[in-house]
């Protein structure tokens, strides 16, 4: 049978991108469909821009593994495709006494993740690195760093089409039906032959995944969304490195992340919601106050300014503890060709050129390539 492309890639995010990358880069026939104008225009480019070391994660976990050898390769990459980006390290600090088992706790799972630069510091070796900074001890990670998220995208853009790829945006996925072999997919009122549909959608994976014939309901998970809203600072950032609290179940708390021009954020924090809506409530700013002020006392009065919010697709309800990333093939949901991706939220920057990988050795293993 012959195709008008080998494969398709629905969603232009930075994982999207990724996974076509490393399509084209291995000498296969790509195109990237994506809604948007533009992309990496939704949970791409609303988020905190940071190199994550592999910390939190659950031992062996999708999340875990990804993160850990994404973040090599994530550096590597920067360096030899010069991306804007720094090695500046986090502290993730204790706030009280009691929160000192925590970062004790952290410490033995980043270990278990083969996470083995961090280095505990007291509260005087801690506040003397961040002079601004106050809590009781903390955790180092040299390891995190922060990038400029668009200049990846680029990057992976650049390299998709230099080697015969093509990203077609204005171009919203309709639906697919399968073929003795493939995918017949609609987008925009187009119909076009695919071997290989990957579903890497983002916000919108269940809405794509429901439109596939042929895919059982119970392969489809259901979609919960988490909002987090930044905040800027009308002065100078007081820090150097990226400040954490102890995270809670379901977020790693309102943060200290800098950008590559060194503009302080503060955030995200954590709202669940029913519907898309990027709107900052300036209101919300006032649990920030408190927050913040927990490990950085001398925050002014009136200085945070809303910025952006971004929103996760996840895959747990409130009331569940933090899921792993989910990437179904054929061996789980029967489609010979059909890649979905569930859930891909953080660390899914710093892991894209590692799903990237792995989805096109999935598709290898299955003979698909």
């Amino acid at each position: 049978m012959s195709f008008d492309v080998e494969n398709v890639v629905v969603g232009a995010g930075v994982i999207g991108l990724a996974i076509a990358r490393a399509l084209a880069v291995g000498g296969r026939d790509v195109l990237v469909l994506e809604r948007a104008a533009h992309f990496g225009s939704e949970t791409s480019s609303r988020n905190s821009e940071v190199i994550h070391a592999g910390i939190y994660y659950p031992r062996n976990s999708l999340k875990a593994l990804f993160c850990v050898e994404g973040r090599q390769l994530l550096y590597d990459y920067c360096r030899t495709h010069h991306i804007p980006h720094r090695q500046c390290g986090k502290l993730i600090v204790a706030t009280t006494e009691a929160e000192i088992s925590t970062l004790e706790g952290l410490a033995e799972k980043a270990a278990q993740n083969n996470v083995n630069d961090l280095e505990f510091l007291t509260r005087m070796a801690a506040e003397t690195l961040e002079p601004a900074l106050r809590c009781t001890a903390a955790l180092l990670s040299p390891s995190t760093g922060i990038i400029d998220s668009h200049q990846l995208m680029l990057a992976y853009v650049g390299e998709i089409e230099d080697h015969g790829g093509t990203i077609a945006c204005n171009a919203a996925f309709q639906r697919a039906a399968r073929t003795a072999d493939g995918f017949t997919v609609t987008a925009q009122g187009m119909d076009l032959a695919c071997r290989n549909l990957i579903n890497s959608a983002g916000l919108s994976a269940q809405e794509v995944a429901v439109q596939i014939a042929g895919l059982a309901p119970e392969h489809i998970l259901p979609r919960y969304l988490t909002k987090g809203s930044y905040f800027t600072m009308s002065a100078p950032s007081p820090f150097s490195r990226l400040i954490y609290p102890v995270p809670n179940t379901a977020s790693l708390g309102i943060h200290v992340t800098l950008d590559i021009a060194g503009q302080i954020r503060f955030g995200p924090d954590q709202e669940w919601i029913d519907e898309i809506d990027y709107e900052v409530d300036p209101a919300r700013g006032l649990a920030f106050y408190e927050a913040i002020r927990c490990y950085f006392p001398a925050l002014p009065d009136g200085s945070l300014l809303p910025a952006y919010s971004g929103i996760r697709p996840k895959v747990q309800s409130p009331t569940d503890s933090m899921a792993d990333f989910v990437i179904l093939d054929e061996r789980r949901h029967g489609v010979p060709g059909l890649v979905n991706l569930f859930g891909m939220e953080s660390p899914g920057l710093t892991a894209s050129l590692k799903i990237g990988n792995f989805v096109t050795d999935t598709l290898r293993q299955s003979n698909r390539l």
